[in-house]
């Protein structure tokens, strides 16, 4: 057990609770830039002393800017404090190759931080990893939130690869995660009230704009184009400054899309494409180099979705007859899901389906 460890304490069959903080700061920091990061994953860091006081934490911003690791060790020069860096908590293994950065893993071994915590194993096969075993190799007491086997391990886990799901998924196949955005009535319907374009709370259209936010991609139809002329940008919270254009996908299967409405997208920052075939979705938003995409539309396209299996987490929000809203989140395979970091959602570890209100 180091210094550190010794002096903060372990709960029974817990996590050391500075170990447990930093992880959720590094979490937290890592979430203001989901949606603004792509190519690359959201990461966040935190930096503690041998007393378990966190000095700094870091977050990746946007692709060509300084990872997680770089940028909490180097705010913490600029403080002064880097000789009490003792310990490094990263929700996503250190990279160990240069790319438009250099490897974290390196960056690491020049401070005198000497234990690394890591949340989640880099997942991406395209690049040489190794992260963990390189500062094993150059003593560093490297540990994993999978080797715990705790609860509290376990959850904070499932926190860190939610920020990584949709880069993992990328990686793996080729193919952008696809999220499917539905709120319907009582009675199934997804058809508001005459007069209006939609039925859900504030509550609830705050949550559709920061999944806009989140993701890289958002996806309608040429029905509900025609019906609703929705905006599909973020409106109701504040959007990451200077992102990259948002792709915009029109699924129409005759290939024709509204040229004023197209051109009206265009000008609030989106990058239009169409779909033609929706089993190709997925691919179609990986090749344009989307990670995350949310579905935003009626109930043609989701109907095909839901037959063709383009989809990979669900949430559905009903209105309740009082008013009253629940929210549920299907995930298509496992148990993995980015909609985890929306905490009003409350998914539980391991659950792939949770009704709450």
């Amino acid at each position: 057990m180091s210094a550190g460890h010794a002096r903060t304490g372990t709960r029974a069959g817990g996590l050391p609770p500075h170990i447990e903080r930093a992880f959720r700061a590094a979490v937290a920091d890592a979430v203001r830039h989901v949606g603004a990061t792509a190519p690359n994953p959201p990461v966040g860091c935190a930096i503690l002393d041998a007393a378990g006081t966190i000095l700094c934490t870091g977050a990746h911003h946007r692709a060509g800017t300084p990872h997680a690791e770089a940028r909490a060790i180097a705010l913490c020069r600029e403080r002064g404090l880097i000789e009490r860096a003792h310990t490094i908590v990263v929700t996503l293994e250190p990279c160990n190759h240069t790319g438009r950065t250099g490897p974290c893993s390196q960056a690491i071994m020049h401070t005198p931080i000497r234990t690394v915590w890591i949340g989640a194993t880099d997942p991406n096969p395209n690049v040489a990893g190794g992260g963990a075993d390189f500062l094993r190799d150059h003593g560093c007491d490297v540990r994993l939130l999978s080797d715990m086997g705790t609860y509290d391990a376990a959850e904070l886990a499932r926190l860190c690869r939610g920020l990584i799901t949709p880069f993992a998924h990328l990686a793996r196949t080729g193919r952008a995660w696809v999220t499917v955005k539905q709120a319907v009535d009582a009675t199934g319907s997804m058809r508001p009230p005459a007069g209006r374009t939609t039925f859900t709370s504030a509550t609830a259209l705050d949550l559709a704009h920061r999944l806009r936010r989140a993701t890289d991609a958002v996806v309608t139809a040429t029905g509900t184009i025609t019906a609703d002329r929705p905006g599909l940008d973020v409106r109701r919270v504040p959007d990451h400054p200077g992102r990259a254009s948002r792709l915009l996908v029109i699924c129409t299967t005759r290939g024709q899309v509204d040229e004023q409405y197209a051109t009206q997208a265009r000008a609030r920052g989106f990058d239009v494409r169409t779909c033609t075939d929706i089993r190709h979705l997925p691919d179609l938003l990986g090749r344009a180099g989307a990670m995350w995409a949310l579905v935003e539309a009626g109930p043609g396209l989701l109907s095909a979705i839901r037959e063709h299996a383009t989809w990979d987490d669900w949430l559905t929000v009903t209105v309740r007859p009082d008013g009253t809203e629940a929210m549920e989140v299907s995930v298509r395979t496992g148990g993995d899901t980015p909609l985890c970091l929306f905490p009003e959602l409350d998914i539980p570890k391991g659950a792939t389906c949770f009704q709450g209100s």
